[in-house]
């Protein structure tokens, strides 16, 4: 019965990509696709695709090919060098496995005196085998580089090569300094000469005969290397995990597309250099950054290993999840997001651990019910970050995503007893924040007990919640006598590696302080004035003091020109006016929405109000028009309980005036 009602909901996706599509062969394929597995519902029977061959088409593959490839040309090389080699053909694999075939009118136009229906073959094959089955799971699903072979590959090679080249060029600024060198140099190099081999005529790795090393065996297809998994990529388990059908969207299957760029193989952590999905262009300099060649020669002396004492996990310095971090680093823990299936055959390994992790829950948190753990474990739509020791759960975070809303719950964390106290916890937060970036989900919501709240807290969460109520009332799970809390994560943060960031500026300040010191030699004699019945002076006055780099705090500038003083001020307004929470604030309360309000407030402000003293330019200086925003936040908090919408939004709406006020230059940063 899952297995059929997984068919129809594969029937419900491929009906809407018919409709969707435009390409008459691609709608073919879809309406073939179609009707197959309508027939299989009526049928209670397996999809079975009929065709004249079945994969593989061609020996051989193209996985294979490029296999012999790297054994042909580079098996001299040194194991370092030749591990270079490996990874580039890794990323080439894993491109052809996400590359977006050309339909074949497209290429008709492209390509006129090329074989057309050899490609239109290949195409139907690849639709069929391997880009619509990434995206309904009734059908059998293949990898393009292990089915076909040197044919389709010359047919898109040159195409590939140069879209992949363009897009490294015009990203470059963005790749992190590891990968850029391998890229930008090796990577053009290495398709180069795979190309050579491509079309040659005489190449022996496309020989089914292909040998290798004076032994003469034949190289075994995956001794080398091997494409990483197509569908469902998750970046902590190459388990399979269910995935909701929700993340794929109605986007038709032959037109959802990878990042070029992309080389992580499945299971691979974000690193912290690499790219993030939201993170913006190059910041500017600012005018006071300590220039970058010192940076650059003060980080010098910290990664030199030499240079820097290791840090006791014991002492009060090291973070709450160094230990954690070593632990993963030595393969004694592992980290794996897993969940059940209803489209997918058990997993015996999966479904231990999610007994494993049941156990744990309902032995960390009494008094939630068994019954009520176990449900939600085993539901399809939550997941479970789990955390392994010697093969067995000691830990884990269930959670549920809600993409559409922009929030993830999470329903429970604890680690078993005796491995707490580890930094475990944090180190499980960590890495289930970094798994979220990687989905482009920003906000956690839980609702925590009086004994998690410190937890969390440590966590980044707090009670300021930032998704609005609109978005998560009617989704979350309500628990009596618990606390409502939320964080906020940031794409740039690579999170399982923060405290060592932190460590490495903390060096970094030490290291400056320590050259301003040695350039600093004059010692003056102390102050005397005090003695003679001075009670203060400035602080400009005390000798040396401004050898230190010591600047005077201005109070803001205050703008002399009447006229450019009412833009900016009419500027910040409108961007107040405009914020998501401005609402509360807009015109004056009303007495019928806010009994008494006026026996409490004695002076009332709203942004209208506001507008109007801007307009008759009431707002000579600055500060008077500080002082009317201050009043609003002021009034909010005074009026409302700290729990309320209004509260929160004041809170917000606050930090977000300042920042614009900032930005003006009204006040110093």
């Amino acid at each position: 019965m899952n297995r059929l009602l997984g068919i129809v909901l594969d029937v419900e996706y491929l009906y809407t990509c018919v409709h969707k599509e435009e390409d008459a062969d691609t709608k073919q394929v879809y309406f073939s696709l179609f009707k197959l597995l309508r027939k299989s519902i009526l049928q209670m029977g397996k999809p079975m695709l009929e065709a004249q061959e079945s994969p593989p088409f061609e020996k051989p593959s193209i996985e294979q090919g490029v296999n012999n490839f790297v054994q042909y040309k580079f098996s001299h090389l040194p194991s370092k060098e030749r591990q270079t080699i490996v990874e580039l053909a890794k990323m080439f694999l894993n491109q052809i496995n996400y590359w977006q075939l050309e339909t074949p009118s497209q290429r008709r136009l492209r390509v006129p005196n090329d074989d057309l229906a050899g490609y239109k073959a290949n195409y139907t094959r690849w639709l069929c085998y391997c880009n619509v089955p990434q995206f309904c799971d009734s059908l059998p699903r293949y990898e393009t580089t292990q089915i076909f072979g040197r044919t389709l590959l010359r047919s898109v090679f040159t195409v590939m090569r140069k879209q992949l080249l363009e897009q490294a060029r015009q990203e470059k600024d963005k790749l992190p300094p590891e990968k850029r060198t391998l890229i930008l140099t090796h990577f053009p190099k290495f398709l180069s000469m795979l190309e050579e081999e491509v079309y040659s005529h005489s190449s022996p790795i496309w020989s089914q005969d292909f040998l290798a090393g004076a032994s003469g065996g034949q190289i075994p297809i995956h001794t080398v290397i091997s494409a990483p998994p197509v569908a469902r990529p998750l970046y902590y388990s190459t388990s399979p995990v269910s995935v909701d059908p929700s993340t794929c969207g109605s986007v038709s299957p032959a037109r959802k597309t990878a990042s070029v760029l992309e080389s992580n193989p499945v299971g691979e952590k974000r690193k912290p250099s690499e790219p993030l999905p939201h993170e913006e262009t190059k910041r500017p300099r600012v005018v006071g950054d300590i220039p970058m060649d010192l940076i650059n020669e003060v980080m010098a002396t910290i990664t030199d290993p030499a240079a820097i004492p290791e840090t006791n996990l014991l002492s009060a310095h090291s973070a709450r999840d160094e230990a954690a971090r070593l632990e993963e680093r030595r393969g004694v823990i592992e980290f794996h997001v897993i969940g059940n299936s209803l489209n997918q055959k058990p997993n015996k390994r999966i479904l231990m651990w999610l007994v494993g992790l049941q156990n744990v829950f309902s032995h960390q948190l009494p008094r939630m019910p068994k019954e009520y753990i176990t449900r939600l474990v085993f539901d399809p739509k939550h997941k479970t970050l789990s955390l392994i020791k010697d093969g067995r759960v000691i830990g884990g975070i269930c959670f549920r995503m809600f993409p559409s809303q922009g929030f993830t719950e999470i329903v429970f964390c604890a680690v078993t007893s005796n491995e707490q106290v580890k930094g475990y916890g944090t180190h499980l937060m960590n890495h289930l924040k970094e798994y979220h970036i990687k989905h482009e989900i920003l906000n956690f919501l839980t609702y925590a007990d009086e004994y998690a709240i410190g937890y969390f807290k440590k966590q980044g969460f707090s009670k300021d919640i930032k998704v609005p109520k609109a978005k998560y009332v009617g989704y979350i799970k309500d628990y009596e006598g618990a606390t409502l809390m939320g964080c906020e994560l940031n794409p740039s943060i690579p999170y399982t590696e923060f405290s060592v960031i932190i460590k490495k500026q903390k060096e970094i300040i030490k290291k400056l302080i320590e050259r301003k010191q040695t350039q600093i030699r004059k010692v003056y004699p102390g102050l005397s004035c005090f003695k003679e019945g001075v009670r203060q002076i400035p602080i400009e006055c005390i000798p040396g003091i401004r050898e230190t780099g010591w600047k005077p705090v201005g109070k803001g500038k205050e703008l002399k020109d009447p006229d450019q003083l009412y833009n900016t001020l009419k500027t910040i307004l409108q961007h107040v006016k405009s914020h998501q929470n401005a609402w509360p604030f807009m015109e004056p309360v009303k007495k019928t929405e806010a009994p008494g309000y006026y026996q409490v407030i004695r002076f009332p402000m709203d942004l209208k109000t506001m507008s109007e003293r801007l307009k008759s330019r009431y707002y000579t200086t600055r500060k008077l028009f500080m002082a009317d925003m201050q009043r609003i936040f002021t009034n909010c908090r005074e009026y409302n309980p700290p729990e309320s919408e209004y509260y929160k939004c004041a809170n917000l709406l606050e930090k977000f005036f300042y920042t614009k006020i900032k930005e003006a230059g009204l006040i110093e940063k």
